[in-house]
């Protein structure tokens, strides 16, 4: 149950972002649904084509309604979702610790190895934000120096880390999202990178 939940919050969250990225550039409505659903959905469906098995939106439509509903809720609300302090960024933050987990969760559930896993879940956090961002002509997040990929690697090699010891899914599903939104928002917040590589002479 708290997976499907985290696949839903997932989701919605990242549908949030796509109607936010369509409502800075006034775009119509079929445009937000796009971005929403493009967003919300784009990470799970590479990690479901990936893992070879049904895509998870065509075998169950709630998640597309998820993202219409998102939809008008942003179409109606954008102007009071950006009185918020950087909202579009912290959506993202939210949907990659859910997503993060999950996306590991289900590779797992389907018995691919650790590593096969982790990847999966650093797939399905970030590939919906960067096809919204490519197809919206914004500069990517995953090319600046501040931690997203890494916050996305972080949460789901921490939730296979416990699996493989023995914590139940729950508490798993819970510290492993905790640690990726807590990097996530440090680097939102505080500004955290990681040390970026740097040229060395003669090379």
């Amino acid at each position: 149950m708290l997976l499907q939940i985290l696949d839903y919050l997932g989701v919605a969250v990242f549908a949030v972002t796509g109607g936010i990225v369509a409502s800075r550039k006034q775009l119509d409505f079929v445009a937000f649904l796009f971005f929403a659903t493009l967003t919300g959905i784009g990470g799970g469906t590479l990690r479901d084509l990936l893992l070879g098995v049904p895509v998870f939106w065509i075998a169950n439509e709630t998640y597309l309604l998820v993202c219409l509903v998102i939809s008008v809720l942003v179409w109606f609300f954008a102007h009071w979702i950006e009185r918020l302090n950087k909202p579009l960024r912290w959506a993202d933050a939210l949907g990659i610790s859910a997503y993060s987990v999950m996306g590991a969760a289900k590779a797992l559930a389907v018995g691919d190895t650790v590593l096969v896993a982790m990847l999966m879940g650093v797939t399905t956090a970030t590939f919906g934000g960067i096809l919204r961002d490519t197809i919206a002509g914004e500069p990517s997040t995953i090319v600046r120096s501040e931690i997203y990929v890494s916050a996305a690697f972080a949460g789901a090699g921490s939730y296979v880390l416990l699996v493989y010891l023995g914590v139940p899914q729950v508490a798993c599903a819970v510290a492993a999202g905790a640690i990726a939104l807590l990097l996530r928002g440090g680097a939102i917040a505080c500004g955290w990178t990681l040390p970026g590589y740097k040229a060395r002479n003669g090379a």
